[in-house]
């Protein structure tokens, strides 16, 4: 038997995981695949730290075609410095990723995740400090942190006893989760009942909600974020006391309002109020992160953009 490693899903791939009936990923790099005279007997992906695609012929499953996949998947996420796993699969495929080593997360009708480290997300959210009621929450992504944000954040918090900041732990774009994460801590400073936290890969990410990261957003695709919402249902409102989420207004991004919409329409009935606020606009635009990275980009002046903290931390971390 032959093991192929790629560097994406090759044709061959995508055809046989259609055949399994699993569609192919297009965020999906690393791939590997068991041959027999060329046959792909079994095959697996990697994004990130989200193990996907993971499919094995029905001729020859019980083999421990899995158990191979898994262990050089395994061993190029290490080679990564990836250390903690998602797997995103069918429920169906449950007893077959605890015998792998991994352990639900959350599950809806469609989707399954499960994380390679032992509870591990009860884990995050005790380490989390509680806060007396009403709470609120904001996920983003500040990529980088702009008045937009600073702006949102300041009338949120204005409108619950305490707000949580959460900020996307995917290592995508121009910024690094640990700058964006320091910048929204820095533009935070100064508002007393806010704290910020990375979602650790639990919110908006490339396992929970996969179309936010692509890079085509200019047609509005099918959002799948069932699971996304079920995480923050399930644990992060129970678990923090959060009775409010909140939203910008999105007027540009096709996927993110889909998101929203998704947000307003299931959020209410497992007892989360959904409150969208206006966005901030500075010269007749909305104030976003993809206007400040293309001003970036073009070597404009973006300090009329962004907080003196994001304007400061720019040229003092990242060299302007």
């Amino acid at each position: 038997m032959e093991t192929v490693m790629e560097a994406c899903q090759s044709p061959a791939v995508c055809a046989f995981l259609r055949a399994q009936g699993l569609e192919p990923d297009p965020g999906a790099g690393f791939t590997v695949s068991l041959r027999e005279d060329g046959e792909i007997l079994a095959c697996g992906s990697l994004d990130g730290n989200v193990i996907k695609g993971m499919a094995v012929s029905p001729d020859f499953r019980g083999q421990g075609l899995a158990e191979q996949l898994m262990t050089a998947l395994r061993r190029e996420a290490f080679a990564r410095g990836l250390r903690r796993l998602f797997v995103y699969t069918k429920p169906r495929n449950e007893i077959l990723f605890r015998g792998l080593g991994f352990y639900p997360v959350a599950a809806c009708d469609e989707a399954l995740l499960l994380e390679s480290t032992r509870g591990g997300l009860r884990k995050y959210l005790a380490a989390l400090d509680r806060h007396p009621g009403p709470c609120g929450a904001v996920v983003m992504n500040c990529a980088p942190f702009t008045l937009g944000h600073q702006y949102l954040v300041d009338q949120a918090r204005q409108r619950c006893r305490w707000l949580y900041v959460f900020v996307l732990s995917e290592e995508k774009g121009m910024f690094s989760a640990a700058q964006r994460l320091e910048m929204v801590r820095r533009g935070c400073g100064d508002f007393p009942n806010v704290s910020v936290h990375p979602t650790a890969g639990y919110l908006i990410s490339n396992a929970t909600f996969p179309a936010y990261f692509l890079k085509d957003r200019t047609q509005k695709p099918e959002v799948q974020c069932r699971l996304d919402i079920e995480i923050f249902t399930g644990s992060f409102a129970p678990a923090l006391g959060i009775e409010v989420r909140f939203l910008g207004t999105e007027p540009l991004d096709p996927v993110t309002a889909a998101y929203n919409k998704a947000l307003r329409e299931q959020l209410p009935p497992r007892g989360i109020r959904v409150e969208e606020l206006p966005r901030l606009e500075r010269g007749g635009a909305p104030v976003s992160a993809s206007r400040v990275r293309a001003a970036l980009q073009a070597g404009q002046d973006v300090r009329a953009l962004v907080p003196e903290t994001t304007w400061e931390y720019l040229n003092q971390e990242m060299g302007g």
